[in-house]
């Protein structure tokens, strides 16, 4: 089931964006997928996050995954290592992924197999609050290697983010990390939202993350089958 592809495509307007975004979103709900996308700053941990995603679910689910750089498709090579399913987008220049993106990208997949479908943004964090891809969840994601006040310079995508990351935790101590003021700083954005302590190279912190989004997916399934919890 191992399979990478690298796809070229342009960016469209936010108006097309939000069109092509609603009907992206009944497509995967009516094949029963559960999409979750995944922003961040340049070398804050996603690949390495998927990656442990990846190999924890995989038992388990039948996944797909989507992954965004501006060149090069070095990403998808080490999901596809998971045996995976995995389409590389390549952005240029473009800021962010847009949902016209991932509608191209995703052609010829037959999404009623998938559980899960993952999707890696650019590696920034601006743009990607703009646009919309139909996902269930929006997942934002802080290194201990950034600044405590990442939230506060970059606030949109926190804002309109499902549950925020904070990333390489096994590094904490030699980076000095504040948490108390990280999570503040969270919490001042985005009052209310999950935050997950995690690090992809120990796997610390990674079950309470999965079980995180097995249950959304749950509540997204029943959702959908107008079962009440």
């Amino acid at each position: 089931m191992s399979a990478a592809r690298l796809a070229v495509v342009g960016r469209n307007s936010l108006t097309y964006n939000e069109r092509v975004a609603r009907e992206l979103r009944e497509r995967f709900r009516s094949a029963g997928v559960f999409v979750a996308s995944v922003a961040a700053s340049a070398s804050s941990g996603k690949t390495a996050l998927l990656e442990r995603t990846l190999e924890a679910l995989l038992p388990t689910y039948q996944i797909a995954a989507v992954v965004a750089d501006p060149a090069g498709d070095c990403d998808a090579r080490r999901l596809a290592r998971r045996q995976a399913l995995v389409r590389q987008i390549t952005t240029g220049t473009a800021a962010a992924l847009d949902a016209g993106m991932v509608d191209r990208v995703i052609d010829g997949w037959d999404l009623e197999d998938l559980d899960f479908l993952l999707i890696e943004n650019v590696g920034t964090l601006v743009g990607a609050s703009s646009y919309e891809l139909g996902e269930d969840l929006r997942v934002v994601l802080v290194s201990v290697t950034d600044t405590e006040d990442t939230t506060l310079k970059y606030p949109a995508i926190f804002k309109c983010a499902d549950a925020a990351v904070v990333t390489k935790m096994d590094l904490a101590d030699a980076a000095d990390f504040n948490g108390d003021a990280s999570h503040r700083n969270i919490e001042a954005v985005r009052p209310g939202i999950p935050v997950f302590e995690v690090s992809a190279k120990t796997g610390w912190g990674m079950r309470d993350y999965l079980t995180f989004l097995e249950t959304r997916r749950l509540e997204r399934t029943l959702d959908g089958l107008g079962v009440a919890e």
